[in-house]
């Protein structure tokens, strides 16, 4: 479920739902049902336009766990842990929406700003003088 909620974090509404509706896990269905839900209660309830939404946060808490006996082999029993899970969205419209392409700019604006050279040179220098104590 983790997996599925670190997808859409930061996506606008219409973009989350589309990759929700063709991600192929269990998950997706869950999520997508819960993240409908909180788009109709940011309309109805805070009276804001789903058009305009972005998902700020998408969180999977761990839940109660269901204790279930099984039956084993010469009269035993092992114990079923039957886990559930809490799902928390949280729907803003203030921040920006990232599409790929604009975190496809901003890597490389990063990498463009990490080209310095001297960092590289100054490991290769100490892994040079650790050799030489070695010796």
């Amino acid at each position: 479920m983790r997996e599925v909620t670190r997808e859409i974090q930061g996506l606008s509404v219409s973009a989350a739902l589309d990759v929700l509706a063709f991600t192929p896990k269990k998950a997706a269905f869950l999520i997508n049902k819960t993240l409908k839900s909180a788009i109709a209660n940011a309309e109805n309830n805070a009276n804001l336009k789903a058009d305009g939404l972005v998902v700020k946060e998408a969180v999977v808490g761990e839940g109660p766990t269901f204790k279930r006996m099984k039956t084993r082999a010469r009269g035993s029993g092992s114990q079923v842990l039957k886990r559930t899970s809490h799902i928390r969205i949280v729907l803003t419209d203030d921040v920006a929406i990232e599409t790929r392409e604009t975190k496809k700019a901003k890597r490389e604006q990063d990498k463009k700003g990490g080209e310095g050279g001297a960092k590289p040179a100054a490991k290769k220098e100490k892994k040079k003088t650790a050799r030489a104590a070695k010796k």
